[in-house]
């Protein structure tokens, strides 16, 4: 059964293509509608079916449209044309401090994104113990995580978005952040989440990494799809690039 359906789908963006000094500046160029701009496609007529249960798999150069995409699914961005059909509830770590108020402590960011997330204070009391020994942050709980390193945002935000079993986990590199050490714990809640029926989508720049989870796997080039198969036949080829 497809959990993910995205039919036809691009994202245009509006750059600027001219430089401005200020705000005062854009702003008056702005209201005299004088500023110039091109469009640039982020993705380009985009399908894909991904089925409930799958690991998959987005590999690319950066600029290919990856991060693009995920935000698409997660409904943080409305692409500019085609539709985008999901089933279920969704995980999203996209973006690390999403959710974050970084002047907050550790204690204090784990309830207000398990709120963001749409986890109740009851359960983030019941699994708080959980989220502080996954992440092994714990004498840096009470420390405001503006202190933190990119690394130890990422632990806190996998820990908290892992508690319960999502039906779609939607990574994009966070698991390239933190040691050798934590990466595998990561890779062991993913393989968890799998074995109990968890749709995973994986941005990763590391092959190795998406060999080892993933089942299917797209690559994005410029915004448009160049191949989707299994990870062993889109890996081989994307390799020989």
């Amino acid at each position: 059964m497809s959990i993910i359906e995205i039919d036809h789908v691009s994202m245009h963006f509006n750059m600027s293509k001219e430089k401005v000094g200020s705000l005062k500046e854009y702003m008056i160029k702005f209201l005299k509608r004088q500023l110039m701009f091109e469009d640039f496609t982020a993705l380009d007529n985009i399908t894909l079916t991904i089925e409930s249960g799958d690991v998959f798999g987005i590999v690319g150069l950066n600029g290919s449209g990856k991060s693009t995409l995920l935000k698409i699914i997660s409904g943080i961005l409305k692409p500019t044309t085609g539709t985008v059909r999901v089933v279920g509830s969704i995980a999203p770590l996209i973006e690390l401090g999403a959710g974050f108020d970084l002047d907050l402590t550790a204690r204090e960011n784990i309830f207000l994104n398990g709120s963001v997330l749409g986890f109740s204070r009851e359960l983030m009391r019941e699994k708080f113990e959980e989220i502080v020994d996954f992440s092994e942050l714990r004498e840096f709980i009470d420390v405001p995580m503006k202190n933190f390193s990119s690394g130890m945002i990422a632990r806190i935000g996998f820990a908290i978005a892992t508690i319960t079993r999502p039906e779609i986990l939607i990574v994009d590199e966070i698991l390239a952040v933190g040691d050798f050490h934590f990466q595998k714990k990561c890779e062991e809640r993913i393989s968890q989440l799998m074995a109990g029926g968890t749709t995973v989508i994986i941005v990763s720049h590391t092959l190795a990494q998406i060999r080892r989870l993933c089942r299917h796997v797209m690559w994005l080039e410029k915004g448009k799809v160049r191949m989707i198969g299994t990870t062993k036949e889109v890996c081989d080829a994307y390799e020989q690039e």
